[in-house]
């Protein structure tokens, strides 16, 4: 049962974590873990990841306005679909398409076999030598503005993989966007966009797991872990963005090297079980 305490930790890790491409979803396990306390499940983390994503829509609200009037607009103005903001409107939408197939089919594993902390170490050291590749070509000149339906697919299909705790969300569509020539800026800018149906709609839906048993996590707990995240997430954002204006991913790659390689010894001691 997650309690009060469980629910302030692991709303600061979920806020602390979420943007930044170290897997939020992997950090609430493990220090969870470390910490000896249970597994708060998917549930827990996809709710409290509707408080994360609150964040982005009040951060990014005067760009998101534009891009939901103009798609709209452009519905019955086709000349309107040639905007900018009306076209990222049609590849955020396309771009959602793949991990909410793949998010309804892998439903279980999700739940349950992607949560071993043995897949977490591993994903969190391939996909941070992932991340140093696709940093280390350089910042790229590409904007928004440059985005089209091929490229929106392949981010989204890289987005996919955050279905494994581990990979992390941001961290695979921003080694998308770079690898495709996209600037660090503009890469985060389109994967905090692109983040938004998927994670409003897994959060909405795991609503009806929050309290449904004492197993469950609890209304209350999770609602508090909801509310400290949006406050963190906020602030993160703000300073993610800042920081990539002259700063690189080297930091959180190496952050995920060591992490993941002292997550291994520990479960290889026995120091933490690899499953929940």
């Amino acid at each position: 049962m997650i309690g009060w305490g469980h629910a302030i930790v692991l709303g600061i890790v979920q806020g602390l974590t979420e943007f930044l491409p170290i897997s939020s979803s992997a950090h609430v396990r493990i220090v969870s873990a470390l910490l000896g306390w249970p597994d708060p499940g998917a549930a827990f983390t996809a709710v409290t990841q509707l408080g994360t994503e609150t964040a982005v829509l009040i951060y990014f609200r005067k760009d998101i306005r534009e891009i939901v009037t103009t798609w709209l607009e452009s519905l019955r103005r086709p000349a309107v679909r040639r905007e900018p903001a009306a076209r990222i409107g049609w590849y955020v939408i396309f771009g959602t398409i793949p991990i909410g197939l793949l998010g309804l089919l892998l439903q279980n594993s999700i739940d349950t076999t992607f949560r071993d902390l043995r897949l977490i170490s591993a994903t969190l050291i391939v996909f941070g030598l992932v991340l140093g590749f696709a940093d280390a070509r350089g910042d790229g000149k590409r904007t928004m503005d440059d985005l089209n339906l091929r490229d929106s697919l392949a981010i989204g299909l890289a987005q996919c993989l955050a279905l494994i705790p581990g990979v992390s969300r941001s961290g695979g569509t921003i080694s998308a966007g770079l690898l495709l020539g996209y600037s660090r800026e503009a890469a985060a800018r389109y994967a905090f966009l692109l983040a938004l149906p998927a994670v409003f709609a897994s959060g909405l839906l795991e609503l009806t797991k929050i309290g449904g048993s004492d197993a469950a996590p609890a209304w209350g707990p999770t609602i508090l872990a909801t509310l400290i995240a949006f406050v963190i997430g906020y602030a993160v954002i703000a300073w993610l963005l800042r920081y990539l204006s002259h700063g690189s991913f080297r930091p959180f790659v190496i952050y995920r090297l060591v992490l993941g390689v002292v997550l291994l010894v520990l479960v290889a001691v026995g120091a933490v079980p690899a499953l929940p």
